[in-house]
């Protein structure tokens, strides 16, 4: 085993120098939101799901709390509107600069199936569906698999014990065939109970894992001085040990919400989730499976719909474990070392002189 050399040494005081350097005067938020908005795959993912979830949203309009009250979109047309068919066969009229004809959006851009439904419309109407059930799973899950993790950690015991075998019995069955269950008995036309549902059984490797952190917080020295001084246990869990586990609740709630979105598709392409006459992307890709062959963009659009969903949720939820976790630290890049190298060697200059 070699010693350090100098220039090892040099490299990590330059090192330690940058990072102090980007916290210093900072609070615990200002830091992890500094970090989170440094992260480039973080940020794409957020950017892309924002257009996703504003095209979706703007394009075909949506219903607020019932169908009554509807807000229209500019797209001419609806999911579930039968249009005659402008290409044969359905094709896309969307044509790239490279292509003969140049580029063109045209009526139907993502194509039509062969009754004359607008694609463009039935995938913008799957993509708001598959939205509103992996927000409404990540947020029923959440609640449950924190409440469920912080209780079981806090008290240990009898509670601990019960908790965690009851944990243990809905780990034991496969998450695929409750869902089946579930999407039977609560699917169909409306997505709200699905994802209810659906949120409540995906919830255990959130508590497991919100149950080991509190039993590390809750030796911590601050709790004991909460004890002290008086506060109850419902202070001392949502005041004190809460707020330091933040961290691991958001980043596996992320993870959450992204198997999800491929858990509902999942069950929707074998006909236990999302029936007509509402769209989902999962309903759409088994709707159209018999014309894999013959019409291929009507699996392209949910398809990549699918995977640019999933793909922004994960880079999103590295992002906010990168921003929580201090343990990961920041590559600084050639010249900030070069300048945080120089810098060090001033001042070291300048109080030898």
């Amino acid at each position: 085993m070699t010693d350090p050399t100098p220039d090892d040494g040099r490299i990590e005081t330059a090192e330690n120098a940058i990072e102090l350097r980007e916290v210093e005067g900072k609070s615990q938020g200002q830091i992890v939101r500094s970090r989170f908005l440094r992260h480039k795959g973080a940020m794409t993912g957020l950017i892309v799901m924002a257009f996703i979830l504003v095209l979706a949203l703007t394009s075909i309009g949506f219903p607020v709390f019932t169908d009554s009250w509807y807000i229209s979109g500019w797209w001419a047309y609806g999911p579930n509107e039968t249009n005659p068919i402008v290409n044969p066969g359905g094709t896309p009229t969307l044509t790239m600069p490279w292509s003969p004809e140049g580029f063109a959006i045209g009526p139907h851009p993502f194509g039509q199936d062969e009754i004359g439904h607008d694609i463009f419309a039935r995938v913008m109407r799957g993509v708001q569906t598959s939205l509103l059930v992996m927000f409404v799973v990540g947020l029923v899950s959440t609640a449950v698999g924190v409440l469920v993790g912080a209780l079981s950690g806090f008290f240990r015991g009898w509670a601990d014990t019960a908790l965690m075998r009851m944990t243990d019995l809905v780990i034991t069955v496969p998450t695929i065939v409750i869902g089946a269950v579930l999407g039977k008995l609560f699917g169909g036309a409306d997505p709200l109970p699905l994802a209810i549902a659906l949120g409540a059984v995906t919830w255990t490797g959130l508590a497991r894992l919100v149950r080991g952190d509190f039993l590390s917080l809750r030796e911590r020295e601050f709790v004991d001085a909460a004890r002290v001084a008086g506060a109850s246990n419902s202070r001392i869990i949502f005041k004190h040990i809460l707020p330091n586990a933040i961290g691991v609740i958001i980043v596996s709630t992320t993870l959450l919400m992204s198997s999800a979105i491929l858990l509902e598709t999942a069950l929707s392409y074998l006909g236990f989730g999302i029936t007509p006459p509402n769209v989902s992307l999962g309903q759409l890709i088994n709707q159209y499976q018999s014309s894999f062959n013959t019409r291929p963009w009507l699996f392209w659009w949910p398809g990549l719909f699918i995977i640019a969903i999933a793909l922004c949720v994960n880079f999103i939820g590295d992002g906010l474990r990168d921003a929580f976790d201090p343990r990961q630290r920041r590559i600084p890049s050639a010249r900030k070392m070069a300048r945080a190298a120089a810098r060090g060697e001033a001042e070291v200059q300048a109080h030898a002189s």
